[in-house]
């Protein structure tokens, strides 16, 4: 069954961002993960309350693998570049 990473973020550092974004692509597609948003036009219908800033959607084959993405040592020094330029919510959820 499919997962989805979901990222809420707010960009502090656009140009260290950028390099972010660089590296961690090629390590999701090496777990599997496929892009299916990346910072696209929003239109929040429902709920004001959720004020969402710039939201990425990766899916992965499964459960496992996003989390081994998560968890890879080769992320973790792109997830420290993400930490310092940005703030960042981030879930995992089991598709359907």
């Amino acid at each position: 069954m499919p997962a989805y990473i979901v990222v809420d973020t707010k960009i502090i550092d656009p140009v260290s961002y950028e390099d972010y974004k660089l590296q961690a692509r090629p390590i999701a597609e090496h777990y599997g993960g496929i892009y299916r948003a990346r910072g696209g036009e929003m239109d929040i219908v429902e709920n004001d309350l959720w004020t969402p800033h710039r939201l990425v959607i990766v899916e992965f084959p499964d459960i496992e693998k996003a989390r081994a993405f998560l968890n890879s040592p080769e992320y973790a020094p792109v997830a420290a570049i993400r930490h310092k330029a940005a703030e960042c919510s981030l879930t995992i959820i089991d598709g359907v």
